[in-house]
């Protein structure tokens, strides 16, 4: 599904003009982005967690030479599914 098939089902689920769907899932986004980006966690109960994480700086090799390469520290983001949507997923929640 990509971000126009969403906002189709979500119009189609709530009876909401196409326009106004998609600005409610863009606004959506934009507040979990906004909120993890300041070190935050998102929970959506039921559904899950977004958070920050870190990865350490590294060597790594580059896979066409095989020099070795320094690769630099980074901040990830983290997505932990909830019960309720892992339950979905493993057939439980029909």
């Amino acid at each position: 599904m990509n971000k126009q098939e969403l906002i189709d089902a979500v119009a189609s689920a709530t009876g909401l003009s196409k326009a106004i769907a998609g600005e409610s899932i863009d606004a959506v986004i934009g507040a979990i982005s906004k909120a993890v980006a300041q070190g935050d966690t998102v929970q959506l109960v039921g559904f899950g967690s977004f958070s920050h994480g870190a990865r350490a700086a590294r060597t790594g090799r580059h896979p066409s030479t095989g020099e070795t390469i320094d690769i630099p520290a980074a901040k990830t983001v983290k997505f932990t599914a909830g019960k309720a949507f892992k339950d979905l997923i493993n057939g439980g929640g029909k």
